[in-house]
């Protein structure tokens, strides 16, 4: 076994620690522009509402396909440049030439299928991202990497979801937009995350590189089949061979993340019914709604950032399953509440929940996974787990539609209150979860 010095993965410095979780902040804003303006984008070009989760099929069709094949590759991956980076690197540039694109679509098929290479090259870069933190990151130090990923994810989404607020700010009229609805506030949001896509990840990969195989792995890789049969074959055997406490994730994830997408699909209209007293898209009222869904949801991913570093003590303090298993709790409370609040000062109030859950969501059943899954096997585990999150998405996109209209009353507040109680039965099946606590795992 190699053990020259050369190749000892060094303890890192909180500030490096930090660089090298910036490229999160391109790519968590580029979601965040999703996450609040694309169901706007498809009303303002025609879109049915009880439709709208068919065209948001994009995001779990392709990180289900995606990211458990780009995981698998990149740990068998041997260039000059890395096993991760070209991965995040290709995917930022990708995703830099949607995001220009996305607020010029002239038609609702443009803007659908520009969202699948937007969604395409966001998994892309994603699931390599997640492998570097484990690959770089001494195993004492990865909670914080993991929960800094959180933090950086509720300031990019912070910035994504207030920007266009901050363009009104800034003199560009509300209400202006162009000749196909579409605001034009928008498009310089869009714009903004173009550019953070690459910057960002280009800083990372220059503050702190990856660190160089040592030749024990290299020889182990290079003996690895690289055919795409072989990848295939190597994800098989992964998800048999599956820890059961990441067959318990599995159960819990389904609900959060089926919730979530309920989420995010309809706040929009449903702060248009229930504040606004309108489901017209083209009108300025479903306008104000939008911009004060971005004001919402600066604030509860403005939380998120704040709960991302207090979550790391209390993870270590009371364990990770039950930190999790209380902060979606408190996430399904708040989603509860939104239907019943007609002030907008008020909302602010739930968005203190669905804060706390979203930085919970997004670092702490990692700390979970990488306490499960073996080293060797990061990369592809990795895009499992991100299975995990697609599959829940994609059932959600399939069937909400049919019971939109017959079970929920084409109501979109009823399809928050669906989402407040299926991420409460989410707590309940994260309580079960295995949580494999040891010295080396946790870290302050």
């Amino acid at each position: 076994m190699t053990t020259s010095s050369a190749y000892a993965r060094p303890r890192l410095s909180g500030l490096d620690i930090a660089q090298m979780n910036l490229g999160f902040l391109g790519i968590q804003f580029s979601f965040g522009l999703q996450q609040s303006n694309m169901a706007p984008i498809y009303n303002y070009l025609g879109a049915e509402e009880a439709h709208l989760p068919l065209l948001f099929l994009a995001g779990p069709v392709t990180g289900l396909l995606v990211q458990p094949i780009v995981g698998a590759m990149s740990d068998r991956t041997l260039s000059r440049f890395g096993r991760r980076s070209p991965y995040f690197l290709f995917g930022a540039i990708l995703c830099s030439l949607c995001l220009i694109a996305m607020p010029f679509s002239p038609a609702l098929w443009i803007a659908v299928s520009l969202l699948w290479i937007l969604d395409a090259a966001n998994n892309i870069t994603m699931e390599p991202y997640r492998a570097y933190i484990s690959d770089r990151l001494v195993a004492d130090q990865q909670s914080r990497g993991f929960l800094m990923q959180a933090s950086f994810t509720g300031l990019a989404q912070t910035l994504a979801y207030i920007a266009p607020t901050l363009f009104v700010a800034l003199g560009i009229d509300r209400h202006a937009v162009d000749a196909n609805g579409i605001p034009i506030i928008t498009k310089a949001a869009f714009a903004t995350g173009a550019v953070l896509s690459t910057a960002t990840i280009g800083w990372s990969l220059y503050r702190v590189r990856e660190l160089p195989l040592t030749p024990d792995q290299r020889a182990a890789i290079e003996a690895q089949p690289r055919s795409p049969g072989a990848t295939l074959a190597e994800i098989g055997h992964a998800i048999r061979a599956m820890p059961p406490a990441m067959r318990q994730l599995g159960w819990m994830m389904l609900f959060q993340w089926y919730a979530i997408f309920c989420y995010w699909q309809y706040i929009v209209n449903a702060l248009a019914l229930g504040v606004f007293q309108t489901s017209d898209p083209a009108s300025s009222q479903y306008r104000d709604a939008a911009l004060l869904n971005g004001q919402i949801g600066a604030f509860y991913n403005l939380v998120a950032f704040g709960a991302g570093f207090v979550l790391v003590p209390l993870a270590r303090r009371i364990g990770a399953k039950f930190t999790h298993s209380l902060c979606i709790a408190l996430a399904g409370a708040a989603m509860l509440a939104l239907p019943l609040i007609r002030d907008p000062v008020l909302l602010f109030l739930p968005m203190l929940g669905i804060g706390i859950g979203w930085a919970s969501m997004m670092g702490t059943p990692y700390i979970l996974l990488a306490r499960a899954i073996p080293s060797a096997r990061t990369g592809v585990y990795m895009g499992i787990f991100n299975m995990m999150i697609v599959i829940p998405m994609l059932l959600q996109t399939l069937t909400l539609p049919l019971i939109y209209n017959p079970l929920l009353g084409g109501d979109p507040r009823h399809v928050l209150l669906l989402a407040g109680a299926l991420m409460l039965v989410a707590a309940a099946c994260g309580l079960r979860v295995t949580d494999r606590r040891d010295a080396e795992a946790t870290d302050v």
